[in-house]
């Protein structure tokens, strides 16, 4: 199983990196590889969102959809992705933020994975590798565009 974590300090605060990270159909404007997002579904349960999407990842000539639930728990800033159906044997995704001060957070994400078809995961597994560790990277240049760039922390 190929698996990825990172714990990064940003200049936003936690509840703004919690936005922008469940701001899923935004994803093909920023996420790497991320081709589209189809939302399927969202069910809101107090103070926790479930929603089902689509993702479609493509990389060249290569495409693939895979579904998720992704579960936002905004009181304790933490999402959790679970894999549903598509290319992977098994995908499990999670996102802590947790505070730093008003201005700062630590952003912990952690993806791991394994694809069904070995022909595939040779395909497309070190792209996977290289695309998540630009992911991190990708959600602070983002949050600076949303947010304004902060300070260094």
């Amino acid at each position: 199983m190929h698996s990825f974590s990172t714990n990064h300090r940003v200049g936003h605060s936690a509840n703004d990196m919690f936005a922008l990270v469940a701001d899923v159909e935004r994803y093909p404007e920023f996420v790497p590889l991320c081709e589209s997002i189809h939302m399927r579904g969202r069910d809101a349960q107090g103070d926790t969102e479930i929603v089902v999407v689509d993702m479609t990842v493509a990389y060249k000539l290569i495409r693939e959809t895979f579904t998720s639930r992704a579960v936002f728990d905004r009181p304790n800033l933490k999402i959790v992705v679970d894999y549903l159906d598509g290319p992977f044997s098994s995908l499990e995704n999670r996102w802590t933020f947790i505070e730093r001060g008003a201005d700062a957070c630590d952003v912990n994400f952690h993806i791991a994975y394994e694809f069904r078809s070995r022909a595939l995961g040779l395909m497309m597994g070190a792209m996977f590798d290289r695309a998540f560790r630009k992911f991190s990277v990708a959600f602070e240049e983002r949050a600076d565009r949303i947010y304004g760039r902060k300070a260094s922390v």
